[in-house]
């Protein structure tokens, strides 16, 4: 009876890590969606992105998963234990969801006013802190990116994750940063994909990722 129990208890726990990896991730593209809307600065790999998305003639829904497919591809040489349902789903949903859900709000806002656009990066940064605390727990496989900075430590034997995870940040906000000007935008509006957005999450998201996974995800929905 003991061992059917706990069968049932493993088939629901998995059930639940399931859900928050899908629902954990349909929030990361919709949150990214309202940090491109805000343009008030995004997240280091999203002003990659963004950057890209200037230069080519791609739509960036696709782009986006044309650019973690290759960085999928470095995990399947060097670690493909990192890769998971979690890593799938970020891959095919993250790109699509940002780019409809900046659509849909510039749909609703069109003329950006500056109070629409603060309050969208507020929940911006909530929405993405609060989707990885749901979708890290899970354990269900990391995003392409961060497995990036996770193979430079385990793997190429180069620094500390927090380290490696500052420089290829860094690297991404410089290519990105570049990547807009050269595309013909000024200057100025570089802040767009660079700016208080990118510094809040550098500095905060991580205390409340660590907040929203330890608080609610693992002390409620994934107990026992």
């Amino acid at each position: 009876m003991s061992t059917v129990k706990h069968n049932f208890m493993h088939r629901d726990r998995m059930a639940m890590r399931i859900v928050l990896c899908i629902v954990g991730t349909i929030l990361c593209g919709v949150a990214v969606g309202f940090f491109k809307y805000a343009a008030f600065g995004v997240d280091p790999f999203t002003s990659l992105v963004s950057g890209l998305d200037k230069i080519s003639p791609i739509e960036y829904g696709m782009l986006y998963i044309v650019i973690n497919a290759v960085l999928l591809l470095v995990s399947l040489i060097f670690d493909r234990h990192m890769i998971g349902l979690g890593t799938i789903a970020n891959l095919f949903l993250v790109g699509y969801l940002a780019q409809y859900s900046q659509q849909f709000l510039t749909s609703i806002f069109p003329t950006q006013a500056p109070i629409a656009r603060i309050v969208c990066l507020l929940l911006g940064i909530v929405g993405l802190c609060f989707s990885a605390g749901l979708y890290m727990p899970a354990n269900m496989g990391v995003s392409t990116y961060d497995a990036i900075a996770i193979i430079m430590e385990k793997k190429w034997h180069i620094g500390k994750f927090k380290y490696n995870r500052i420089a290829t940040d860094f690297v991404c906000v410089i290519a990105g940063t570049i990547l807009y000007v050269i595309s013909g935008e000024p200057l100025s509006a570089v802040t767009a994909i660079v700016g208080i957005g990118t510094i809040i999450t550098a500095f905060f998201m991580g205390p409340l990722v660590d907040f929203f996974a330890n608080k609610f995800t693992r002390k409620y929905l994934l107990k026992g």
